[in-house]
C-alpha cells in the first residue's frame, strides 16, 4: 500500500524510448520475466511487453488459486521465476514484559504482544507455501493507521538475494531458498501520529537504497546488499514521514536516487549519497513514488493539495524557477497510489478517490477531462499497465480495467470482495493480487 516500487532496455517497451543505454547498466538482466520491485520490471507499473494478464476474473472465474497469508500485510508481493515473495505481521498471545508508551503526539496506541514479522515464498503455479521464516519476533513500540499494518513495506530482489524491510524491527538478507544472510538494525522510527511505517529497500546493483523518513532525524543510506554494511547515510534536514520509495536510476552514466518528500524532491549521487538538485513543491505526506520518462523524472503528491513537478534529472542545486521544470501540474494528483506511464501519456487518480486525470507526460497538458472510473471507489493500489489495459485495483477488491488507448474505454469491473490495498502484479499470463490475509492468482 503505502507503499499503497528501472529496467528497461529497449526489447521492453518497443513503443517509445524510455531510458538510456546506461540507465540499464547493473540492473537485473531478466528482469523483464519477473517483478522483483513493487512496481514491476520498470519501476513505473507497466508490465513486460510479453505480460499478457486476464482482464476479466471473480472469486469465481479465472482464480487459479488462493493462498492464506499468516496475519495481515498490505505490501505488494514481488514475483523471481517461481517463486512470490510476500511479506505480513500476525499479534501472538505473549504479553510483553513492559507495555510501550505512546509518544505525545501519537494518535495512536502500541500494542501490549509480541508480533511476528513474517517472509512467505508460494509456489508461482499452484500457490503452495515453499518456504517461511520469522524475521523477528518483537513489540511494535507504535502502533499503525487503521487502514495500515505492520507489514507495510514491500521486498526487492536482484535475483540473487532476497531484501527484506520490517522498518524498525529491521532490514533482512535473504537466499531465494530461505536462508538468512544478514540483518541490521537501523533504530526505532517516530512516524507522523504513530500511523506506522513503509520503508521499502531498492536494488541496483552493488547498492542497496532505504529511505528513512521520520519526524525528527530522517535520512537516506546505501547498503552493502552482500553484508549489510552502510556505504554512505545522507540526512534529509526538513523531511518528515513520507513513506514513499525512491527511484535510482542513471543519467549522462552517474547512478542518481530520486526520493520524494514533504519538503522537497531530492536527487542524491549513488556512488556517494551527495546531494545533487532538490525541488520544493510538494504536499503534506508526499507518498507516490517518483517514476521516470526519457530524461527527466515525474514526482507528485496529493494531500490537502495538489502538486505535480517534472523534473530534467541532469538538473543542479535548486530547482526553483519555472524555467527549470519541464512542466508542473497542479490539479488532482493523487495521496497514496503512485502513477504509471504508458506511451506517450501518464495516468493518476486523484487523492484516494477514483477521478482519473491523464496527461501528456512530455508536456503536462490534460487529456480530456478527468473521469470517474465506475466501480472502483478509493484506493491505495498504483495502477498497471499491461498488454494494452490499464488496471486500477480499488480497497474492497474492486478492479477496474480499461483499454489503454484514446478512447479509455471500460472493459471489465471486476470483484474479489477483499481488502486489497497492495498493487497488481502481471507476470506472463498471470496477474497476481494481494489483500490482507490472502494472496490470489488470476489466470485464464
Amino acid at each position: 500500500m503505502w507503499n499503497s516500487k528501472l529496467l528497461l532496455g529497449s526489447w521492453l517497451i518497443s513503443t517509445v524510448a524510455i531510458f538510456s543505454s546506461n540507465a540499464q547498466a547493473q540492473l537485473p538482466s531478466d528482469a523483464s520475466a519477473n517483478w522483483h520491485h513493487w512496481r514491476g520490471p520498470t519501476a513505473d507499473g507497466r508490465a513486460a511487453d510479453d505480460a499478457k494478464p486476464p482482464v476479466r476474473w471473480s472469486a469465481t472465474e479465472n482464480v487459479k488459486w488462493t493462498a492464506a497469508i499468516p496475519g495481515q500485510g498490505t505490501s505488494t508481493p514481488i514475483v523471481w521465476e517461481d517463486q512470490i515473495f510476500v511479506l505480513s505481521a500476525e499479534p501472538t498471545n505473549k504479553k510483553a514484559e513492559q507495555a510501550p508508551k505512546k509518544h505525545e503526539r501519537s494518535k495512536t496506541q502500541p500494542p501490549e504482544v509480541y508480533y511476528r514479522f513474517i517472509v512467505s515464498s508460494f509456489n508461482r503455479e499452484t500457490g503452495d507455501l515453499v518456504w517461511q521464516h520469522v524475521a523477528v519476533e518483537e513489540v511494535p513500540h507504535e502502533g499503525h493507521h487503521p487502514t495500515h499494518t505492520y507489514a507495510g513495506a514491500s521486498p526487492t530482489t536482484d535475483g540473487q538475494r532476497l531484501y527484506v524491510s520490517f522498518g524498525s524491527r529491521g532490514i533482512f538478507c535473504y537466499s531465494l531458498d530461505g536462508n538468512l544472510i544478514w540483518k541490521t538494525d537501523l533504530g526505532d522510527m517516530t512516524t507522523r501520529y504513530g500511523w506506522g511505517e513503509a520503508v521499502t529497500p531498492v536494488v541496483y546493483g552493488d547498492s542497496l537504497i532505504v529511505n528513512w523518513d521520520q519526524e525528527q532525524g530522517s535520512f537516506i543510506t546505501c547498503l552493502d546488499p552482500a553484508t549489510g554494511n552502510a556505504k554512505w547515510k545522507t540526512d534529509r534536514p526538513g523531511e518528515v514521514t513520507s513513506w514513499n520509495t525512491p527511484l535510482v536510476t542513471k543519467i549522462d552514466g552517474r547512478g542518481i536516487v530520486v526520493a520524494n518528500g514533504t519538503g522537497r524532491v531530492r536527487a542524491y549521487d549513488l556512488s556517494s549519497g551527495d546531494e545533487i538538485w532538490n525541488c520544493g513543491g510538494q504536499t503534506v505526506n508526499a507518498i507516490p513514488s517518483p517514476v521516470r520518462h526519457d530524461d527527466f523524472v515525474v514526482a507528485m503528491s496529493g494531500y490537502r493539495g495538489a502538486a505535480a513537478f517534472a523534473i530534467p534529472l541532469a538538473s543542479r542545486g535548486d530547482v526553483a524557477a519555472a524555467e527549470a521544470w519541464r512542466w508542473k501540474y497542479s490539479k488532482g494528483t493523487p495521496y497514496v497510489p503512485s502513477p504509471v506511464i504508458s506511451g506517450n501519456r501518464i495516468f493518476y487518480t486523484g487523492g484516494n478517490r477514483d477521478i482519473l486525470t491523464t496527461l501528456n507526460v512530455n508536456t503536462g497538458e490534460p487529456i480530456g477531462e478527468p473521469r470517474r472510473l465506475t466501480g472502483l471507489g478509493n484506493a491505495y493500489a498504483s495502477p498497471v499497465a499491461a498488454n494494452g489495459h490499464l488496471y486500477f485495483l480499488g480497497r474492497d477488491g474492486a478492479c477496474v480495467v480499461l483499454k489503454d488507448d484514446e478512447s479509455l474505454a471500460a472493459v471489465a469491473v471486476n470483484r474479489l470482495n477483499d481488502a486489497t490495498d497492495a498493487s497488481p502484479v502481471a507476470v506472463g499470463d498471470q496477474l497476481f493480487l494481494r489483500s490482507w490475509t490472502k494472496l490470489y492468482c488470476v489466470q485464464r
